[in-house]
């Protein structure tokens, strides 16, 4: 099929200065009407109820960057609950006015509207030129009073300021300002003719395709391209009775199909986001996992240590030693440790990796499941067709944590936190657990990242890592099973680790303190409640 240009490529027809003419033509019956009523559902878009000799329409003015425009809507346009300064101004100045006249400046997109009410005579300025458009209400035909979008000096040379004067936009020719803008097919051809760097490539084209200018515009909808006051170079555009209506129906579908579009992508970019930080996270667990490998290895390096230590000269750096199996053991050693500091290194070592081998894999399995189902969540995203659906899988992935979070995982080259050594898990349900390594990461922890009612945890009378359950303000979501796991973190990160039962207090970090003058970790606490956790 051949479109406009000769190509088959399927693009969207324009809001040109030649679809505000027709446009036009539809509000001049208007002009003398009452205002009935304004409305402004969004930031950008103004709607107007006029009543004029027994006829009443909706006027629906949009400076939206994407879909600026202005025509009449058939759709009951909704009221925001609280209307904007924009909405008030207007209808303090203009409702229950007169629109004394409607015209197009400079053969422009852009449209005046002027009312005469009890306040006075008062300019409405739609200015429809993309990112650049704005809807300003002006006092006097000059002074600012109002406008959808206020624009600073720093932002432009020629700023929208409160009671700031006005200028017209740089690309009005003064010249054209003194002439009137056609009325009429007949007289835009006449106008392309003489100014043809001032109209749209897109109007260009139509006029190359029509063999004469027609006698009046006669609005036709190209279905998912666009409408256009004049005939159409495609066969399966279709006439209607007015360019409002096409119009009004072709920009509901753009804009829900944008708004899906732009949700979709964010909504991917942020779950494929999660999805990279489970699979990093457990590629780092698995390392750890793997290194418990090495715990016999190092338990047994230690006693050999021990046995054939006596016999070392100060400052080895190795040891050569039969093995239990009989094999040539050959272990590095620290020449600036003696013999038992070595051996107690790599006891230490076994015992560290050997306590934290159940935690890693408990990791690792969840962190493994919330993967497959974050995966999934990407695919139901990918298939939705529907804003609304679309709407409850964004609520769906809010609710389970995956949207907005900082990665989780135990890679060291994380430094979200200002590079302080804060760790996060994942607990049941999803719930991140944060932990401080050192502390003055536990102090960070306490005292920067959490929030008053983050719930805090710590080993009663003795050292631990302070351990921070995020809540977003609702602590009563947080179950037993999800303090017992906390609790666990805390005690694993303890010197009490090795105990029997071990008692772990918990509260809301409003009431954390570090006491005045105090070392950084200590914390004192209130209000706290107490849970007893099985050592290793």
């Amino acid at each position: 099929m051949l479109w406009l240009g000769g190509t088959t490529e399927s693009v969207r027809i324009p809001f040109d200065s030649v679809v505000l003419a027709s446009v036009l033509d539809e509000i001049r019956p208007f002009v003398g009407g009452l205002v009935q009523d304004v409305r402004q559902p969004d930031a950008t878009t103004i709607a107007l109820g006029l009543y004029h000799q027994g006829r009443e329409g909706v006027l629906l003015l949009s400076c939206h960057p994407n879909y600026a425009r202005v025509h009449f809507v058939t759709r009951r346009v909704p009221n925001a609950p609280e209307p904007p300064v924009f909405c008030a101004t207007l209808r303090a100045r203009i409702q229950d006015g007169r629109l004394e006249d409607a015209s197009q400046i400079a053969s422009d997109r852009i449209l005046t509207l002027t009312f005469l009410s009890d306040r006075g005579e008062h300019l409405l300025v739609a200015e429809l030129m993309g990112k650049h458009s704005n809807l300003i209400l002006l006092e006097n035909g000059h002074r600012i009073v109002a406008a959808a979008k206020w624009v600073g000096p720093d932002k432009s040379s020629r700023p929208i300021q409160p009671n700031g004067e006005y200028l017209w936009p740089p690309v009005i020719d003064s010249d054209l300002l003194e002439q009137a803008s056609p009325d009429d097919p007949e007289g835009w051809f006449a106008f392309a003719a003489a100014h043809p760097s001032r109209v749209s490539p897109f109007f260009r084209s139509v006029v190359e395709s029509l063999s004469a200018a027609p006698a009046a515009w006669s609005a036709h909808w190209s279905p998912g391209k666009g409408a256009y006051p004049l005939p159409l170079p495609d066969p399966t555009a279709l006439p209607r009775s007015s360019i409002s209506l096409p119009l009004e129906q072709q920009y509901a579908e753009w804009v829900v199909q944008d708004a899906l579009t732009s949700q979709k992508s964010s909504l991917l970019g942020q779950l494929e986001r999660v999805l990279l930080a489970r699979e990093t996270a457990v590629s780092d667990l698995r390392q750890v996992s793997d290194s418990a490998q090495n715990v016999p290895k190092w338990q047994r390096y230690g006693e050999l240590i021990l046995a054939y230590g006596h016999a070392l000269q100060a400052g080895s750096s190795l040891l050569e030693a039969t093995d239990y199996d009989g094999s040539a053991a050959r272990i590095k050693l620290d020449p600036e440790l003696d013999f038992k500091e070595n051996a107690s290194k790599y006891f230490e070592c076994a015992k560290r990796s050997k306590g934290r081998i159940g935690l890693v894999h408990d990791q690792i399995s969840r962190l493994e499941e919330d993967w497959t189902q974050v995966a999934g969540m990407i695919e139901r995203v990918e298939k939705a067709e529907k804003l609304s659906e679309l709407l409850e899988l964004t609520e769906e992935a809010r609710h389970r944590r995956w949207l907005f979070s900082q990665p989780t995982g135990s890679g060291k080259d994380e430094r979200p936190y200002e590079g302080h050594r804060i760790r996060e898990l994942m607990g049941p349900g999803g719930i991140r657990v944060l932990y401080g390594e050192t502390a003055e990461s536990n102090d960070y922890l306490t005292l920067r990242v959490a929030k008053p009612n983050d719930i805090w945890l710590h080993v009663r009378g003795s050292t631990s890592a302070h351990v921070v359950i995020p809540t977003q303000n609702h602590p009563e979501k947080i179950g037993k099973e999800h303090l017992m796991f906390a609790a666990k973190v805390a005690v694993q990160n303890s010197k009490s680790k090795h105990s029997g039962y071990v008692p772990v207090d918990y509260t809301l970090r409003r009431y954390v303190r570090r006491p005045k003058g105090a070392a950084k970790g200590a914390a004192l606490y209130t209000h706290e409640k107490t849970l007893h956790v099985e050592g290793e």
